[in-house]
């Protein structure tokens, strides 16, 4: 039998009638850190979104990225990274996010977009789920991020061969890496071919001896990366000389690593299991590191002092000095750094560090060390069907912009709970209520490497008035008067008054007691369908400039038409007479200004805006002075 430490065990909200207003995140949360809520279909990428936020040069370029594009994940994810940004301790939604991952349908093709009753009812793998959402959003980070810039065509060639020069992204100069694939017939013809690739598939060799009473083979986590990245393999392939499929040995040689190494571990079969466990028991009795933890005993012994158990773990005295100190060994098989060396002949050399001082040492043997930045887990619990957490090494800007101080940290962020750790726990693994899913190692070096700076790409010009999609819009009744252009400029504290509708798009889930009373098991999902914004001051005050409909691809089960005023038909685009924009079109004002400062003027303004999806803090102070 084991037990699950607490702060590993999943989380789910307790609703009331208000809902989240008064349940208390912070006692699952005392740090600045945001977390991330957990009633929104397909949240459990949580964990994931939280690696990729804490990897600096990312969330630097998701930040400043902005495009045309309606459903894009790259300006979605740098939304909610300014909202991860703009929080302090308490928890945000990646509902926005989710929306435009769902719209994919590559992502539905792949079984990564999964229902509500198959997560309730905890039939998901998600170990399998996660790294498969690991190994798709990469690629599509780097596709929504390239720039594709058309270079001038030589005058003696076609206007059809026009180059085309693609700029590297962030997230490709971050993650991608290059090899050259060479295929070998039998009948000795090679082809070979260039690829690259966002994530290494961790593959396992056979540890069993071959002879009798032999202990099993030890392999170091270096030696087995290096096997899953250079890989020789037997696979069938087209052969041009022998004119049809044959046995052939494919090999893979790396031309460039990457500078943050994803890696997912892939233990899909029971041998793969018994290999990371049988490693991990040799590890630790190989190892000598020992580490003094300190329990602290909150609770009293029922015997006081007259206990005589020497394992005793609780407090025998009123002194709250009382401690207990325990010897924990913290070896592992997955070490806390490793180093990587490429020759030009193709030649790649990869070695563990198991002492993290080692890695910030400088060194001119041609080393490039990387160390440990994450760990996602998959925690197998039978009573709640498990979930998912990461063991992330925040680092020092983070800490230094959410704390005010400047050192890193390990943490482990299970959905809105994030608990501080030691940082050998983010390296263990005991595969019977712990399983790794997912590892990522950065260069010790990579803040230096990038520009580390957000861009703000959204300017005034987003205020400007566009045409409705609407078929009918020629027809439509303007109900909002657009901003002049002596209007755009906002100044600070400038008052706007705000109104949001929702929309529901699935059913509250509720019991009822054998009491008699009624308790929410999992609130409705709410979408923003409407949004007026009204000037607060000025030649033209309370004239509405923002009177939105919002389009929605979801299907909606209830308009609430009572408190919203939205019938069916108003979201359409074929038959409605509103001013229907999309969803990204009215976020981008509103962010806008929120980023000029504004004073938001409204009731319930701290619902909406979490709904919505943003962070303001220009709102709170006025409504409660207007309440009272």
């Amino acid at each position: 039998m084991f037990m699950i430490p607490k702060h590993y065990r999943k989380v789910e909200i307790k609703y009331s009638k208000l809902g989240v207003e008064d349940f208390d995140f912070r006692h699952y949360n005392k740090t600045n850190f945001a977390g991330l809520e957990t009633h929104i279909p397909n949240a459990y990428c949580n964990a994931m979104l939280q690696v990729l936020y804490f990897i600096e040069p990312l969330r630097c370029a998701m930040e400043s990225h902005i495009c045309s594009k309606e459903f894009c994940l790259a300006c979605e994810l740098g939304f909610l990274f300014h909202m991860l940004d703009q929080t302090k301790g308490k928890t945000c939604q990646a509902s926005n996010f989710l929306r435009a991952f769902r719209t994919i349908p590559e992502a539905s093709a792949l079984g990564l977009i999964i229902g509500d009753a198959e997560e309730a009812a905890g039939r998901t793998n998600l170990p399998r789920l996660i790294q498969s959402w690991n190994r798709f959003v990469l690629p599509q980070l780097m596709q929504d991020t390239q720039e594709i810039k058309e270079g001038s065509s030589n005058s003696e060639v076609e206007e059809s061969s026009e180059e085309v020069v693609v700029t590297p992204s962030t997230v490709q100069r971050l993650f991608e890496s290059e090899m050259d694939i060479v295929n070998r017939c039998k009948c000795s013809t090679e082809t070979k071919r260039f690829t690259s690739t966002m994530l290494v598939t961790l593959t396992y060799p056979d540890m069993n001896p071959t002879g009798a009473n032999q202990p099993p083979k030890v392999f170091s986590f270096a030696s087995v990366l290096q096997r899953s990245l250079s890989l020789e393999q037997m696979t069938q392939a087209w052969c041009k000389e022998c004119k049809k499929y044959q046995p052939t040995v494919q090999t893979r040689t790396i031309k460039r690593l990457p500078d943050v190494i994803a890696i997912n571990c892939q233990l899909e079969t029971n041998s793969d299991m018994q290999f990371w466990k049988t490693q991990e028991e040799i590890a630790k009795q190989n190892g000598d590191e020992v580490a003094d933890t300190i329990v602290p005993t909150t609770k009293m012994c029922r015997y006081g002092k007259a206990c005589t158990r020497k394992d005793c773990k609780f407090r025998h005295s009123e002194d709250e000095e009382s401690i207990n100190v325990i010897k924990i060994n913290t070896s592992s098989w997955v070490p806390c750094g490793i180093k990587m060396r490429l020759s030009e002949e193709g030649t790649l050399e990869i070695h563990d560090i198991d002492k993290e001082e080692e890695l910030f040492k400088s060194s001119d043997d041609g080393f490039q060390k990387y160390l440990l930045h994450t760990s996602l887990a998959h925690i197998r619990d039978l009573r709640s069907g498990g979930n998912l957490v990461a063991h992330i090494n925040v680092g020092k800007m983070y800490h230094k912009r959410k704390e005010g101080v400047t050192h890193t940290n390990w943490y482990v962020f299970n959905d809105f709970a994030i608990t501080p750790i030691e940082r050998y726990e983010a390296r263990q693994f005991n595969l019977d209520w712990k399983m790794p899913c997912v590892l990522y190692f950065t260069r010790t070096d990579l803040s230096d490497r990038y520009n580390t700076t957000v861009q703000n790409p959204i300017d005034e010009s987003v205020l400007l008035p566009k045409a409705s999609l609407a078929q009918g819009s020629e027809n439509q009744h303007r109900t909002f008067t657009p901003l002049q252009p002596n209007e755009l400029s906002f100044e600070e504290g400038f008052p706007v008054a705000i109104d949001a509708e929702f929309v529901s798009l699935n059913q509250e889930e509720a019991e009822i007691r054998s009491d008699g009373t009624r308790t929410t098991v999992k609130p409705s999902q709410m979408s923003v369908a409407r949004t007026t914004c009204i000037r607060g001051t000025g030649p033209m005050q309370g004239i509405p400039f923002i009177d939105d409909y919002i389009s929605t691809q979801e299907q909606v089960v209830d308009y609430l038409t009572k408190f919203s005023g939205i019938k069916p038909g108003d979201l359409d685009v074929m038959i409605s007479s509103k001013h229907i924009t999309t969803l990204k079109t009215t976020y981008l004002k509103l962010k806008y200004l929120v980023n000029r400062g504004v004073i938001f003027i409204g009731h319930g303004l701290k619902k909406d805006f979490r709904v919505i999806n943003l962070q303001v803090k220009g709102f709170l102070k006025l409504w409660l002075t207007l309440s009272n």
